[in-house]
Parts: C-alpha cells; structure tokens; sequence
C-alpha cells in the first residue's frame, strides 16, 4: 500500500547555508509519528516546508499520490495537509463554538454568509458540537476565547484544524506553554482525534511523545539522525549524544 503522505529529499537553503538537507519520511493513514530534536534543528522549518510557508530549494511534498509541492499553503490545506502553531492563534472576543463554526464555512465555501445565520442550523452546528466534544471543549463552548484556559485554546485550535477535515495533520508543539497540569487534557484529546487520521507531532514534552508515538524521527541540524520506534530511540548514541542527553539517562536508571 502506498503512504498517505511522504517527502523525498527536501532541502532548504538560505544563502550557502542548508536548514533542511534531504529529508525524506512517509506516513500512513492512521499512523502517529513524533518528530523531535534540540533547537535550532530545523523542525519548524521542516513543517513550514510541507504546508507552502517556505519553497524547498529541492525535493517534493506527496499527499494521496499526488504532488503538492507547486501548491501554496491554502491549497495544501485544502487537499487536506494541516497544521497547528506553536503560538495560539485566536480571536479573543469570539468563542470556541464561532471559531469552529466559522472553519466549517469556510471549508464550505460559505464563510461570507452572516455567522449568526448558523447558529442552531443542524448540519452545520451537529458538526461543531461533534468536534468540540471530542476535544472536550463543550463546557466552554460559548465563553470567550479571552475568558478560558491557555490549555483550552490549545485544544481549541486543535478543533479548528479538524474542522479542515483534515487527512494529515501536523501538530507544532501542541502542549508549549501549557501548565503540567493541563497536559493530561492535551493527550486524552489526541488519543481522542480520529483513527484514520496520520499526526505528525512535534513536541518538546518527552513523556507525552513517547506516549503518544508509534514511531520518532530525530532531526538534528536539519537533517535526520534517526527513525524508529519510541522503545528504540533512547538507546541510540546519536540521538543521546544531540539531544536526549539527561532524559534518555534518567529512563536508563528509574
């Protein structure tokens, strides 16, 4: 079978310096797949480069088959290729339950219409209820962005992502910024996000990658120094060596 989504030999660079150096990695529907390694290693780039934020200076992005590397950022998100930032994105005036209302419109081409017109229309608020409970933001549904939880907004643009329907999803440090407590909500929502659905996750929260990954690929000054499963990761020199460093020695002995 082929993947769902691959990337063969991209490289960025800026000038004479190389950011990404031929990387290539495939996903499959359903799979979820942690992409970690120190700052500086290029994974942000890396992400920018898939979604049409940045032209590779060579390589190709395939979704579904089909070439996507000529397309921008909007059109990639519309053959189902979507992100999430590391910093939060939102409208602090409007609710969880506009923001989603507002992606699904959008989806549906309907984003010019009048957003009050579609609160209580069936299809489309039956679809915003369903997303915003599977991130557990139903309780929160109608307060302000601005009145909730940093861990909740977190969720929220989660929500606004599915609402893309997306086929893959690439998650940039979902958990960044958000109080250790909350953490669990983060992980019960993407244990929650839909089987079929291929993540790819960039973290720096190494419990919550080694929890939520099938498989880790290790990026270090741009380029890939290791993929494989999470059980086999902190046993490898070079990743110990680039960055797992104290963590891998502290799993070694407890």
């Amino acid at each position: 079978m082929s993947p769902l989504f691959r990337v063969e030999g991209l490289t960025k660079s800026f000038g004479g310096l190389a950011v990404s150096r031929n990387i290539s990695l495939a996903m499959s529907e359903g799979e979820r797949l942690a992409l970690i390694g120190p700052n500086g290693a290029g994974k942000t780039t890396f992400v920018n480069l898939v979604t049409g934020q940045l032209r590779p200076s060579a390589g190709r992005v395939v979704l579904n088959g089909e070439d996507v590397t000529g397309l921008g950022a909007v059109q990639r998100v519309r053959k189902g290729l979507v992100r999430t930032f590391q910093v939060t994105r939102l409208f602090s005036d409007m609710t969880p339950e506009e923001h989603v209302t507002l992606t699904v419109l959008q989806r549906q081409g309907r984003a010019s219409r009048i957003l009050g017109r579609f609160h209580g229309h069936s299809e489309v608020s039956d679809e915003v209820g369903a997303i915003l409970r599977t991130l557990g933001l139903l309780e929160v549904a109608r307060r302000k962005v601005g009145e909730i939880a940093y861990g909740q907004r977190r969720l929220l643009e989660i929500a606004i992502a599915l609402a893309l329907r997306p086929k893959v999803l690439l998650l940039d440090e979902p958990a960044a910024g958000v109080p250790a407590a909350d953490t669990p909500r983060i992980e019960q929502a993407l244990e929650s996000l839909p089987p079929s659905l291929a993540v790819l996750m960039i973290e720096h929260d190494m419990d919550l990658v080694f929890r939520f990954a099938r498989r880790v690929v290790v990026l270090a000054s741009g380029e890939i120094i290791f993929e494989g499963l999470p059980s086999e990761v902190a046993a490898d020199a070079k990743v110990r060596e680039a960055y797992l460093g104290n963590y891998a020695h502290a799993r070694s002995v407890a």
